[in-house]
């Protein structure tokens, strides 16, 4: 399996029973699964079953879900009616206008009046209406496919790009290896500077508090079980992103990523030279760009 990404866009045409439509799919990041379904007037009742649909599909994201009827070439040309009854109360209010002094109404100003002229809608049978339904539930079906195959595709890109990052991680962990590894002769002259000004202290600190003070500075000095959790969670890492299985994967990479950045938080705080201070700066660097991407996946 591959990671699935939250970005993503579908669109699919329809048509049946003399009408035409578009579906268009578009999503991007989010917590949770959040559906905007945007239906025609007269359409909200398919909303329930077709929330169903993406539910048992989609995992997270906001999704947009718009269904738009479009004209067919071969739809009869639209049918108009007028409406004499209220053509006839505004020409008895012009004519008592015009009494007064008014001048007469004009024909298309008559017209303009809303309900003078109303549209005729056409018959539509119950075994019409359903045949329409149900293809609107098909090709819906078929956008939400779609969908999927897109969120695939950038979780494909997503898989490459975070792979990238964590190579970067890897090079600049094996960097503050390295420096960890020179750093003992450093550490040595820190530490006994450090035993220089407690010995001359006054009054002369005791034996036990002269222990207790180098192990502490050695234990906030040492870094290798940063290193060595970094490197745990670059492999964790790996085999998540190469499994891209199971639900909430990117709630477990933005989890890993909050835990790399701990230990670069560490390592910073440890680090008494500037190119191990550096090292880790350009760790957390990184790791905000990894945690960016990760937030992408589903």
């Amino acid at each position: 399996m591959s990671l699935i990404s939250m970005t993503g866009f579908a669109r699919v045409d329809g048509r049946a029973a003399g009408k035409s439509w578009i579906w268009e799919l578009k999503s991007v990041n989010g917590r949770g699964l959040e559906l905007r379904f945007r239906l025609p007037p007269g359409f909200d009742g398919l909303e329930a079953e077709l929330r169903g649909l993406a539910q048992a599909k989609l995992v997270r994201g906001n999704v947009t879900l718009n269904l738009q009827f479009t004209e067919t070439a071969d739809a009869p040309p639209p049918a108009y009616r007028l409406n004499e009854s209220l053509l006839e109360q505004l020409l008895a209010l012009g004519t008592k206008l015009e009494s007064r002094g008014i001048g007469a109404p004009r024909l298309d100003g008559l017209l303009a009046v809303r309900g003078v002229v109303e549209p005729v809608g056409s018959a539509e049978t119950e075994e019409g209406r359903a045949e329409l339904e149900k293809a609107i539930r098909e090709s819906f079906s078929a956008a939400l496919d779609r969908l999927v195959q897109s969120r695939t595709v950038e979780g494909g890109k997503l898989a490459t790009v975070l792979g990238g990052l964590l190579d970067e991680i890897a090079g600049l962990t094996g960097r503050a290896a390295e420096v960890e590894a020179v750093r003992p002769e450093a550490l040595r002259r820190r530490l006994r500077q450090q035993l220089d000004d407690l010995l001359a202290q006054q009054p002369p600190v005791s034996e036990d508090r002269l222990a207790q003070e180098l192990a502490l500075q050695i234990t906030r000095l040492d870094i290798r079980e940063e290193l060595d959790r970094l490197k745990a969670h670059i492999d964790t890492t790996r085999g998540l992103i190469k499994s891209g299985d199971g639900c909430g994967v990117g709630r477990k990479l933005d989890f890993l990523a909050q835990e790399f950045n701990r230990e670069a938080n560490t390592l910073c705080s440890k680090a008494f030279d500037a190119g191990l201070t550096a090292i880790g700066l350009d760790l957390k660097l990184v790791i905000d760009r990894l945690r960016e991407q990760a937030q992408n996946v589903e």
